[in-house]
């Protein structure tokens, strides 16, 4: 079968710029049935000893130092942003105004009317999009979904999450520049709300429908640290850690904590949902096995069972290797370009679209308002209504 060819601008070569490259270029080797192929036509980044090394070791043909000359190329189908957020909304729209696709890595956006913006934009020019909330694409977390999805834990009660690091404990870390721009709010938006309860947020709804309503508390443990591109101590103005409690449309409630300052985690990421019938777990830290809790076993067998899932039968698995045999952090890209990829054979929307990212958006801006106001705030989430 003569393959389609899908011509790939990457703007950023951080650590997300990797990640994505790695999935364009394994998903041919695993997913071979697929009509489009990518093709790394282009990198931009605005250091060119960096972006020039970068595109020799990942093979792009060619390298930017402008993304608006990459994005005015005609040899450019899809525009993917890996940079940081406060760049995503200027690339993405002019990038949908020049009809190419667009893959955005999260959160979508530092603010609402930025959000909306993108949205209104893919919109307004027709273009296929995505965000990389790439934590769906994992088969355990994907096999969560098709349990929810099938009935089987009943009416849900709780909804459980939280995602800790430890990597911002020292009061002397600068924030802004290239290392640091999480650190910083004019780059980032937000701390740890955008940057890891957005992971959070996504898998919540996802999973278990749409957020109604958020208390919520934040708090900034370092108040001022010295700017990397000024020299000058500055207001730190992003959060360090957020707590917050909420209301889903299903009648569950659902509890959500994220951290920075949580020393000995460097990404500690599980979720668990506890319904009628049966309950589930997951924690990223083994990451191929789905925990799961039926209450119809027998009394005396009744417990919670480890399934590992890399079984051929279970979600992406047959793609894979043997039974038995896991998977890691990097194949959910490897996934999510396959997943965009089979979408354009099938002109069908890859999940989360910008639309269903601006709804995390909409709960990230309720959590830092709540937070601020000391009182509940609703969300105006209208996933799936």
């Amino acid at each position: 079968m003569k393959k389609k060819e899908l011509r790939i601008g990457l703007i950023g070569c951080g650590f997300m710029g990797r990640t994505h490259s790695n999935g364009y270029k394994r998903v041919a080797n695993f997913f071979p049935d697929l009509a489009y192929t990518p093709v790394l036509k282009a990198v931009c980044s605005r250091s060119e000893d960096k972006v020039k090394a970068f595109a020799e070791q990942w093979g792009y043909e060619s390298y930017e130092t402008d993304w608006k000359a990459l994005i005015n190329r005609e040899d450019i189908d899809a525009v993917d942003i890996c940079t940081p957020n406060n760049m995503h909304h200027e690339i993405a729209v002019a990038a949908a105004a020049a009809g190419k696709m667009v893959l955005c890595e999260k959160p979508l956006s530092r603010t609402l009317e930025e959000g909306k913006s993108m949205v209104e934009a893919v919109e307004k020019y027709n273009v296929k999009n995505t965000v990389w909330y790439n934590y769906r694409r994992l088969p355990a977390v994907t096999l969560a979904k098709k349990i929810v999805d099938s009935g089987k834990l009943g009416k849900v009660f709780h909804y459980r999450t939280n995602f800790l690091q430890d990597w911002t404990i020292n009061e002397n870390l600068p924030q802004g520049g290239r290392a640091f721009w999480r650190m910083d709010a004019e780059a980032a938006g937000s701390g740890v709300t955008g940057d890891l309860l957005a992971h959070c947020i996504d898998l919540a709804m996802w999973l278990n429908g749409g957020i109604d309503d958020v208390s919520a508390v934040t708090e900034t443990f370092v108040k001022q640290r010295v700017h990397e591109e000024s020299g000058k101590l500055e207001d730190v103005k992003i959060d360090d850690a957020c707590i917050f409690h909420c209301h889903f449309d299903n009648g569950s409630l659902g509890l959500f904590e994220s951290t920075r300052y949580a020393r000995g985690h460097k990404a500690m990421f599980t979720f668990e949902i506890n319904g009628e019938k049966a309950s589930l777990r997951w924690d990223l830290h083994d990451m191929n096995r789905l925990e799961y809790f039926d209450n119809s076993d027998d009394s005396q067998v009744r417990g919670w069972r480890s399934i590992h899932v890399t079984d051929g039968d279970q979600p992406y698995m047959d793609k894979w290797w043997v039974p038995g045999l896991s998977l890691g952090y990097e194949h959910s890209f490897v996934h999510q370009v396959a997943d965009f990829l089979s979408s354009l054979e099938n002109n069908t929307d890859c999940s989360p679209t910008f639309k269903e990212a601006y709804e995390t958006q909409k709960v990230c801006e309720a959590v830092l308002t709540s937070a601020a106001n000391k009182k509940w705030e609703d969300t105006g989430v209208e996933w799936n209504k």
